[in-house]
């Protein structure tokens, strides 16, 4: 594993994406690289090797802890927590990710698809990585269901998790599924052929891009916090040098989300046992007929370790206004998180320990 300290620079990619910009030295970690304020927390970048490439990550707090993972929403980054950091308690580490395709992470290569479930992979690799037994999630949008779903999968692999606005996998008309799988099979190959072209996408402004996130999140995130999500998306023009282009693979505007039938999903509640934590935001949409998200609430109110919050925000509040969570995250982490349930395990060893 390769670790770089806050502000530092990778040398090179190792050109797995196939595509222009991706030497990860004229690319950018932060907002502050394009604006030149600083960072919101100090942050350490770091390259996780996988065998298609790299996981890129920023790593906040210290680094001799087991931190917390955090993944993000559909085609944004690990800039999705940079207004949440500064708030959370400074002892606690916290890795940020880009996923596969999004921020500095590799690609997949040529002829690859990207699917939700594949993400599961990610983690397992990641925790091989470091040797973590168990792992503490946090999640928004996508990632939130990624954690949903591999707490279900690996419950004996998870110390908690915290979600954000998407609490389980959506149900669809079957005959809407297999339209867009006719439509998203076709958009991908298109764009699947557009990487291997090596042409550079298309270019604009500073100002451009953050109106082009801005309408891209549904005006779901501020557009002053817009920078965060751009700035690990994007790379500079070579043929225009005021502009820039996204680097975000375009393979994922036709990610495939399937995951399974409203049943499983009953059954992956079921199975769920760790600490859990999930936030609604009261002004986003549940993003499938109500009734299938109320069923599986159902399920999980019944833990005794589930906690439910609901707060004013869209469907990025972690980004708009993270003061209005931090206080709950914050005591939830401090009562759950790898921390405390190391020394949980600790306690429970010496325990048995004592009665040999």
């Amino acid at each position: 594993m390769e670790t770089r300290k806050p502000g530092g620079t990778m040398d090179s990619d190792d050109n797995s994406s196939g595509t222009i910009g991706s030497d990860l030295g004229q690319r950018y970690r932060h907002a502050g690289d394009l604006s030149g304020e600083p960072p919101t927390r100090p942050f350490a970048e770091i390259s996780i090797t996988v065998p298609w490439g790299h996981i890129s990550g920023k790593w906040y707090g210290p680094q001799n802890v087991q931190p917390i993972l955090g993944l993000h929403g559909w085609q944004d980054n690990a800039g999705t927590y940079d207004r949440l950091m500064p708030l959370l308690s400074p002892e606690v580490a916290f890795l940020s990710i880009d996923l596969p395709g999004h921020g500095l992470s590799s690609r997949l290569p040529d002829g690859c698809y990207y699917n939700s479930v594949d993400n599961l992979y990610v983690i397992r690799l990641i925790m091989k990585q470091y040797k973590w037994e168990k792992v503490s999630l946090v999640g928004h949008s996508m990632s939130s269901i990624i954690c949903f779903v591999f707490a279900a999968v690996f419950p004996d692999k998870v110390d908690m998790i915290i979600g954000i606005d998407a609490l389980k996998p959506h149900q669809r008309p079957y005959p809407s599924v297999i339209r867009t799988m006719e439509t998203r099979l076709d958009e991908f190959l298109r764009e699947d052929e557009r990487n291997r072209s090596k042409n550079e996408p298309p270019s604009y402004t500073y100002d451009e891009l953050i109106e082009r996130v801005y309408i891209g999140t549904f005006h779901s995130v501020n557009k002053e916090h817009c920078k965060h999500l751009m700035a690990r998306n994007i790379g500079k023009s070579e043929k225009y040098p005021d502009k820039y282009f996204f680097c975000r693979d375009r393979r994922l505007k036709f990610y495939n989300y399937a995951i399974g039938s409203q049943e499983l999903c009953v059954e992956m509640a079921n199975r769920i046992t760790c600490p859990y934590l999930f936030i609604k935001a009261a002004q986003s949409s549940y993003f499938e007929d109500k009734k299938y998200y109320d069923e599986v609430l159902d399920v999980l109110v019944k833990k005794p370790n589930f906690e439910y919050l609901e707060v004013n925000g869209s469907h990025h509040v972690h980004m708009n206004d993270p003061e209005a969570i931090i206080g709950p995250v914050n005591n939830f982490i401090q009562r759950f998180g790898p921390a405390a349930a190391a020394a949980l395990r600790q306690k429970a060893k010496e325990a048995k320990e004592s009665k040999l």
